[in-house]
């Protein structure tokens, strides 16, 4: 019965002392900054790689744009030629997945409201003037994302064209 008196008596210290040390350590506050940043790390690094991530394929996007413009310019100043105009696309950036897809062409139009019409060489359009000469230059690259996101394609393809009177 002593005995039973000592161990109630101990297990009642111990709960007491227990409950005091869970107690001070709820108040305590101290490291609570090193956890709060464990746990946001992982969310603040997505959200860098994600942003990083959209302003490449913004840049990928832009480059295509520009080899695109960059084959016209050449048309422009050079003449047509399908593979000169085709190496400016592509020397136009560093990106080896930019290419000259589909092939330039050259056709005779006439200048619209809405763009430019096909009409046969030597015709001419209800302006009244002569069917000019006009090249078409098209780009296309592929984007591949940094990471797989499983809620967005991996591979994005972008493409441009310019259209450019030479005559």
């Amino acid at each position: 019965m002593q005995i039973q008196r000592s161990l109630s008596k101990s297990r009642g210290r111990l709960l007491c002392s227990l409950k005091r040390h869970v107690r001070a350590a709820g108040l305590d506050r101290r490291g609570v900054a090193a956890i709060e940043f464990g746990i946001m790390i992982p969310v603040l690094s997505l959200m860098v790689v994600s942003v990083t991530d959209i302003g490449l394929a913004l840049f990928h996007k832009m480059q295509v744009e520009n080899a695109a413009q960059a084959g016209a310019q050449y048309a422009i100043v050079r003449g047509f030629d399908t593979t000169g105009v085709s190496n400016a696309v592509t020397a136009a950036t560093n990106s080896t997945a930019i290419t000259a897809s589909p092939k330039p062409i050259q056709f005779c139009g006439c200048p619209t409201s809405a763009g430019v019409s096909t009409v046969s060489c030597g015709a001419v359009c209800p302006s009244g003037a002569q069917a000019g000469t006009y090249a078409m230059v098209s780009a296309q690259g592929t984007y591949n994302t940094l990471i797989n996101y499983q809620i967005v394609a991996t591979t994005y393809t972008y493409s441009a064209q310019s259209t450019a009177r030479l005559q």
